[in-house]
C-alpha cells in the first residue's frame, strides 16, 4: 500500500494544502490540536472532492442505465458469435458506438477519486512516521500527531504494535475498538449502497448476466474493504467512511427522483407523482413535467409502471398532455368505466342442417319459439330444391356426377373429342 501511495506523491501537496486550510477554519472553533479539527478537515476534503465529481457521477448513472438496456442485445451477440471472439468484440464495439455507451464510464468516479485517496494515505503515513509532507511543517505535524478521534490517534492502524500506539499517546485497545467499528460501518455502508441499487433501481424485466455480476459484487466489495481496512490509518477510515455515506445519500436521491425505467423505484415514484397530480390537478415541477411528457411520447412502448400511471390518471378523470401537464378529461373516464372499448354483441352459433332436421323430427322433442322460425325457414329454403322435377333415362344419369367429377352443370364436350 505504501508503494502504491508513493506513486501519487505528486498530488500530496494539493491534498495537504486543502487539509491545512480546513484545519485553520475548524481549529479556530474546536482548537488546533483536537481530533474534531483534523477529522472535520478530512470530511470537508471528501465533500469538496465529491462535489467536483458530480458531473462524472451523472455520467456514471447514464452509462449504467445504457448498459442495463443493452444487456439483451449484448447477450444475443455473444450467442450468435460464440465461436468467433474477434467478431464478437467488433460487434460489441459497434453496438457501443451506435448507442453512445462507454463501459468505463461507470468506473470514472472511483478512478478520479483514487489519486486523492492514496495521496491522503501517503500524508497520514508520513504523519505517523513523524515526517513532514507537502505543506505540513513541523508544528502542524506535532499537532496532527496529538489529534485523537474517540481516543484513537489520526495516524494509527488496527495492525499497529503496542509500542507504536503508545508513542502516539494512546492504548492498543482504544485503537482497535475505534478502527473495528469504523471498518464495520464502512463495509456496511458499502453493502447497503449496492443492495438498494439492486433491490430498487434495476429493471426487473431484464434478466441478464450483468445483474448476476452486480449481485456478486454486492457481497464481494464489503469483504474486500473489511480486509483492506485493517491496514488503513484512522484518518483514511474517516475519509472512506465519509465517501461511502456520501455515495449512499447521493444514490438515494437519484433512486427517489430519477429512477431506472421498469424498476421498483420508478413504480413508487410514479405513484407519488400520480397522487400529487390528481390532488392538485396539475404538475407544477418542470422536472416532473418532463417525466410525464416522456411517458406520453413513448405511446405503446410504455412499461407496466407507466401504463399504470396513465390508467390511474384516467380513473381520476385526468389525461396526460404532450407538454407534461395533466388536464380534465371526460373521455378518459368513459373509457375506463366502459373497459376501454365497447363490447361487441355475441351472435348465437348457427346449427347445421342435419341437427335442425333431427331436432324438428324427433318425437316428443320440444322446440322453443325462437328455434321454430329457423326450422321453418330452413325447410322453406330446401323446398325449391326438393320440388325440382326429376328426369328419367340418360338425362337423369347424366345429372349425377361421376367419381372425381365436379358437381353441378358440366361443360359440353368438344365434338372432336371421343365419347
Amino acid at each position: 500500500m505504501d508503494t502504491i501511495a508513493s506513486l501519487f506523491s505528486f498530488i500530496t501537496t494539493p491534498v495537504s494544502w486543502i487539509i491545512v486550510q480546513f484545519h485553520k477554519l475548524y481549529g479556530a472553533a474546536f482548537g488546533p490540536d483536537t481530533g474534531w479539527a483534523w477529522g472535520l478537515s478530512i470530511v470537508s476534503l471528501v465533500v469538496l472532492i465529491r462535489i467536483c465529481l458530480i458531473p462524472l457521477f451523472v455520467k456514471q448513472i447514464k452509462s449504467m442505465r445504457n448498459m442495463q438496456a443493452l444487456q439483451p442485445k449484448m447477450k444475443a451477440i455473444q450467442e450468435r458469435y460464440k465461436s468467433d471472439k474477434q467478431r464478437q468484440s467488433e460487434e460489441m464495439m459497434k453496438l457501443y458506438k451506435e448507442t453512445g455507451t462507454n463501459p468505463l464510464s461507470s468506473c470514472l468516479p472511483i478512478l478520479a477519486q483514487s489519486p486523492f485517496f492514496f495521496a491522503l494515505y501517503y500524508v497520514l503515513s508520513n504523519i505517523a512516521s513523524g515526517k513532514t509532507v507537502g505543506v505540513i511543517n513541523e508544528s502542524l505535524l506535532s499537532s496532527a500527531r496529538e489529534a485523537h478521534i474517540f481516543g484513537a490517534p489520526l495516524a494509527s492502524k488496527f495492525t499497529d504494535s503496542p509500542g507504536k500506539v503508545e508513542a502516539l499517546n494512546a492504548t492498543l485497545l482504544d485503537v482497535r475498538i475505534v478502527t473495528a467499528i469504523m471498518i464495520i460501518l464502512m463495509s456496511a455502508s458499502q453493502f447497503y449502497t449496492q443492495r438498494q441499487l439492486m433491490a430498487k433501481n434495476v429493471d426487473l424485466t431484464v434478466k441478464t448476466p450483468y445483474m448476476q455480476q452486480q449481485k456478486m459484487l454486492m457481497y464481494i466489495f464489503p469483504v474486500i474493504f473489511a480486509v483492506m481496512g485493517i491496514n488503513f490509518p484512522v484518518g483514511v477510515l474517516v475519509y472512506w467512511l465519509t465517501t461511502n455515506v456520501w455515495t449512499m445519500g447521493q444514490q438515494m436521491y437519484v433512486i427517489n427522483q430519477n429512477p431506472t425505467p421498469g424498476s421498483k423505484a420508478q413504480d413508487q415514484y410514479l405513484g407519488r407523482l400520480l397522487k400529487s397530480a390528481t390532488t392538485r390537478g396539475d404538475v407544477r415541477s418542470r422536472r416532473k413535467r418532463n417525466v410525464v411528457a416522456a411517458i406520453v411520447a413513448k405511446g405503446p412502448d410504455r412499461n407496466d409502471n407507466e401504463r399504470r400511471f396513465i390508467s390511474g390518471l384516467a380513473k381520476a378523470g385526468f389525461a396526460a398532455q404532450a407538454d407534461g401537464n395533466v388536464a380534465k378529461s371526460d373521455t378518459a373516464v368513459a373509457d375506463v368505466e366502459g373497459g376501454g372499448a365497447p363490447h361487441k354483441r355475441q351472435q348465437p352459433k348457427r346449427q347445421t342442417k342435419a341437427k335442425r332436421h333431427t331436432a324438428a323430427t324427433q318425437p316428443g322433442a320440444k322446440t322453443s319459439d325462437a328455434a321454430e322460425p329457423d326450422a321453418k325457414l330452413s325447410l322453406r329454403k330446401d323446398t325449391p330444391q326438393d320440388s325440382k322435377p326429376k328426369t328419367a333415362g340418360k338425362s337423369a344419369a347424366r345429372q349425377q356426377p361421376k367419381a372425381g367429377q365436379r358437381k353441378g352443370q358440366q361443360r359440353p364436350k368438344h365434338p372432336s373429342s371421343k365419347k
